[in-house]
């Protein structure tokens, strides 16, 4: 699968997410779809990210939106960190990096001269109709759950 290009339908995924759910995304038509990357669970770039959007969900559910993280941890230590942060909004994980490559947000990186690879944090905005219709790639956390929400708004 290639990474889903603007304006056009994003193909099906079927995901493991919190609160023991499958996420299916053909079964979301109908209200838009915020999917969120993040590298990791309770890092504090990651932490911030998750709040700000906690901090917003009621607006993007008034806007019949939904939001989504995602990272590479595990269903554990996503329940762990969806109830810590009291994250209204499902986590799903993707340990074998399926829906990281469909999205193409991982990519090499650099740690402390380390070189390994790593999710870029990215958010990818899907209308209604399964469309892809906005992305943010190398997404600085200050800010950016607002400026999603703006998309949304501009978007209905």
């Amino acid at each position: 699968m290639s990474a889903p290009l603007l304006n056009r339908v994003v193909a099906n995924f079927k995901a493991d997410a919190t609160r023991n759910k499958t996420i299916e995304l053909k079964a979301l038509r109908g209200q838009n779809v915020v999917i969120y990357f993040y590298p990791k669970d309770s890092t504090p770039g990651c932490t911030l990210e998750g709040q700000d959007f906690r901090d917003l969900h009621a607006n993007f559910r008034r806007q019949k939106t939904l939001l989504l993280g995602v990272s590479r941890d595990s269903l554990a230590s996503h329940e762990k960190f969806l109830e810590k942060q009291q994250l209204p909004f499902d986590l799903i994980s993707d340990a074998d990096e399926s829906l990281c490559r469909h999205f193409d947000v991982i990519h090499e990186k650099t740690l402390y001269g380390k070189k390994f690879m790593g999710i870029v944090r990215s958010t990818f905005l899907i209308d209604a109709s399964g469309k892809l219709r906005n992305e943010w790639r190398n997404v600085k956390v200050k800010g950016h759950a607002a400026e999603v929400l703006q998309a949304v708004k501009a978007l209905n």
